[in-house]
């Protein structure tokens, strides 16, 4: 335990611990036991349950009930004994089966801090914490407030002493407290030696157990404080302010119910000896029982797609003219539209790229006061796509409106347009509709808008961004775009690129289901920007000499779709040929058809929908579903993600993945040596990773990682969610979109000889990190023999696949008409 106190590396290290989730503007997918990034997988598991409580695997019973039901496989979890137990591998079975464990425990965060409760019975979590959160939250509040916060761009503290120095009322009950938050002497450590006593040996401690006690609220604070353009209106708020003014709280409280005179500091109350927060963390034989029922549940399925793989042998068009081709983002939720358009289209060609299209800028819409960032959210942009429109005002709806929160006007507004709204929402309880309350992927820009992509001398910088690229700088991202796909030669008459977005009403986590590659915004812009830049005759002309030679008859188009309704929109304003005015046509209705069926695919996971019915029928429900505003599952987004393929499409066209990867398209022709390979698993590894891992922790623990039910959710000042309007932040994803989620690594396979994999791998520390402690699986797939290769302990080593044979499917409909679980993988469409 330490000795003597820090303040600036207790902070630090209190941050890194802390929830890293922005503000719901900006929810994009994360690691949430990042700090324990650093250490291998199930011992980071095992140190955050010792020390936060955190619950990090199914329980046993569950684990046992899936092996009831053979959904782990016996033959693989032998396997798995046998490699960690070797003679001991029967007797750890029995273990796994038989074995009586006691779970519960109390974590090493809260000890301390809970003395107050033990040895006085006061709970300043209770008597604290609601007038705590709706003062940081009325100080954070970005448009919900009646009200504004004294701000005057003054920091948090600052404010506080502003309102003490002005108010006749006070936020404290004793004089002698108030006095402290204006004392010259004012530092944690000092108010901490009241609180605590001398032994700053504890401090470390019970600022631990005091922030963990609201660890939503506390990380909100921190990411606000470390990314201050995280909220459009920003604040200026640190950890450390939020640590004084809590600690005064509770001296103010203690002074109140006890009397100053009359309680003492805590280390005057410790009978036993603390086991500090850092200290070494013991063996526990749950927790391996457990780790092992986690590798034997992920393998069990791991296997069977190594397996489908090497019996995979699609029955591939190999003509050279393609129908059309489609640029799509890897999102698992585009593998099943994908599908479905090569099974009507056999002359289709589709590709899986990060729907950003590697064009990374922020983006100012026609009318807009802030920008929008739609690239990756650890990249910074040094660009500006402006919206170029006739500035006519967007939709408006009076019901949606500040005017409301008047004394006067919400008087006024209340018993007229009051009325007329009861009638709408009574209405559209039977007859859902879009309106202005919709969160719409379609409203992010509008379709017969035009963009600025082109840099203007004479417009060089706006807000230290440069407008528009230049002609090289365009080529440069087209250059990448395509050779990372391997989309070099044989292109067709019109290149669909396709973004994606979600429309949902009533959805607070709203971002969670747009593109992550575009940091929680929809991909629209991106497909249109890069559209432009391809289509443009001197971009092309620096491509040919770069080895891509794109014909003069080839258009690319940019589009979106709208995951939620399943629908796409085309920006296809530039086809003005009549000839390819109806291949387009045609290539509308296929897509169309497509979206039809991928709904009824969709829905086999909701109960509200019969899936034995006509795709359209279906497609009707789903849509209405999309605006419901009873409906808190409108979809249910990366739910049972679970792999990511990097590789050829044929390497993946005859599997039956059930909407479960993100396919990455990349051909090791085109890229021998790994540099675009770098590129990809640069970002594979963190966003795919990162949302599967956010998937994995709001699953196995739905009240402290994950947001719990989001049926109670309050949205607090636009930037949170919590349960009432006392309640903490809720970090991580609600129930309704985690609750049908299998909690598994994603399991990456790159199709690549596994040295140059390795090597690739080393190149960034960052990335490396990711496999060598095994937080995603990684396996190399040799593009010639199709043999797997499994990533452990820094090498490379073959793994056969237990699966000796997979299921050939020859009616994909039926298959999903049959029931709503999670299917094996199959092969289908084989030659």
């Amino acid at each position: 335990m330490k000795q003597h106190f820090d303040e600036k590396e207790v902070l630090h290290e209190l941050k890194h611990y802390l929830p890293a989730q922005a503000p719901l503007m900006d929810f994009v997918h994360h690691n949430t036991l990042h700090a324990f990034q650093h250490i291998s997988f199930h011992e980071a598991l095992h140190t955050a349950n010792e020390k936060l409580g955190y619950q990090v695997y199914l329980s046993l019973e569950e684990f046992r009930k899936l092996f009831d039901q053979g959904r782990i496989d016996e033959k693989i979890l032998l396997r798995i004994l046998e490699d960690k137990k070797g003679i001991n591998a029967s007797n750890w079975k029995n273990k796994l089966l038989f074995g009586q464990y006691d779970a519960n425990f109390e974590p090493r965060v809260g000890r301390l801090r809970g003395l107050w409760k033990k040895q006085y019975g006061i709970d300043l979590d209770s008597l604290i914490h609601p007038n705590l959160f709706r003062i940081v939250g009325g100080f954070l509040d970005q448009g919900i407030s009646i009200w504004n916060f004294p701000l005057e761009n003054l920091s948090f503290l600052e404010a506080i002493k502003k309102l003490e120095s002005n108010s006749f009322s006070s936020l404290f009950r004793s004089k002698s407290t108030k006095n402290l938050l204006f004392t010259t002497e004012l530092s944690i450590e000092f108010l901490l030696k009241k609180l605590v006593g001398s032994n700053s040996a504890l401090y470390e401690q019970y600022l631990f157990d005091q922030q963990f006690a609201h660890q939503g609220w506390s990380g909100m604070v921190s990411t606000v404080e470390d990314l201050p353009q995280s909220l459009l209106d920003s604040r200026k708020i640190s950890l450390e302010e939020l640590i004084q003014f809590e600690l005064i709280l509770e001296i103010d409280s203690l002074n109140y119910l006890l009397g100053e005179e009359n309680w003492k500091a805590l280390e005057n109350n410790l009978i036993d000896k603390l086991v500090p927060f850092n200290a070494e963390i013991e063996p526990s034989e749950l927790m391996e029982v457990l780790s092992i029922w986690q590798e034997a549940f992920e393998w069990t399925f791991y296997d069977q797609v190594l397996a489908g793989i090497q019996f995979n042998n699609p029955n591939v068009f190999k003509s050279q003219n393609k129908s059309f081709q489609g640029l799509f983002c890897i999102d698992d939720r585009e593998c099943s539209l994908r599908r479905h358009l090569e099974s009507l289209d056999p002359n289709c060609e589709t590709f899986g790229t990060p729907g950003f299209f590697g064009v990374e800028f922020f983006y100012q819409p026609v009318g807009g006061k802030f920008l929008t960032k739609l690239c990756p959210a650890p990249v910074t942009p040094k660009y500006l796509i402006k919206e170029l429109g006739d500035g006519k005002e967007r939709e408006k709806d009076l019901h949606f409106s500040k005017h409301n929160h008047n004394f006067y006007t919400g008087w006024i507004m209340s018993q007229t347009l009051g009325f007329w709204s009861a009638i709408k929402l009574f209405v559209n309880i039977f007859r859902p509709g879009m309106s202005p309350a919709t969160a719409s992927s379609l409203r992010h820009i509008d379709k017969f808008s035009n963009l600025k992509i082109d840099f203007d001398e004479l417009e060089t910088q706006q807000n230290h961004l440069q407008v528009g690229f230049k002609i090289e700088e365009m080529a440069n991202r087209v250059e990448a775009l395509l050779k990372s796909i391997g989309l070099v030669e044989h292109f067709a008459d019109i290149v669909y690129v396709v973004g994606h977005g979600a429309s949902s009403v009533n959805n607070p986590h709203y971002a969670a289901y747009d593109c992550g590659a575009c940091s929680g915004r929809a991909g629209s812009v991106n497909a249109r920007v890069v559209s432009q830049m391809a289509n443009k005759p001197e971009v092309r002309a620096i491509l040919k000499e770069r080895g891509i030679n794109i014909p003069e008859t080839t258009l690319f188009v940019g589009a979106l779709h709208d995951t939620t309704r399943d629908e796409v929109v085309f920006y296809d304003e530039e086809i003005t040929n009549s000839i390819y005015k109806q291949q387009h046509e045609s290539q509308i209705l296929t897509f169309k058809t497509a979206l039809d069926n991928n709904a009824k695919e969709r829905s086999r996971r909701f109960e509200s929908i019969d899936t034995t019915l006509d795709s359209a029928e279906i497609h009707d429900k789903i849509l209405l579903r999309s605006v419901s505003l009873f409906e808190p599952r409108p979809e249910l987004n990366h739910a049972t993600n679970a792999l990511c393929l990097v590789g050829k499409r044929e390497l993946s066209k005859g599997l039956f993945l059930d909407r479960r990867s993100f396919l990455n398209s990349f051909d090791f022709k085109v890229d021998p040596e790994g540099k675009y390979l770098l590129n990809i698993l640069n970002a594979a590894a963190p966003v795919c990773g990162g949302i599967n891992l956010e998937y994995y922790f709001s699953r196995v623990d739905q009240e402290k990682l994950g947001a719990g039910t989001k049926l109670p959710h309050n949205v607090m000042g636009l930037f949170g969610v919590a349960n009432g309007i006392d309640g903490d932040l809720r970090p991580g994803l609600p129930a309704q979109m985690t609750e049908v989620h299998d909690p598994i690594r994603l399991l990456l396979m790159v199709e690549h000889y596994p040295q140059v994999v390795l090597d690739t791998i080393q190149k960034n520390p960052a990335t490396y990190e990711w496999f060598i402690n095994e937080w995603v699986v990684l396996v190399a797939i040799d593009p010639e023999t199709r043999k797997t290769y499994l990533f452990k302990k820094g090498q490379f080593e073959e793994y056969i696949p237990l699966n000796t044979q997979i299921e050939v499917v020859k009616d994909i409909d039926k298959l999903i008409e049959s029931h709503q679980e999670n299917f094996p993988v199959y092969l289908f469409n084989q030659a």
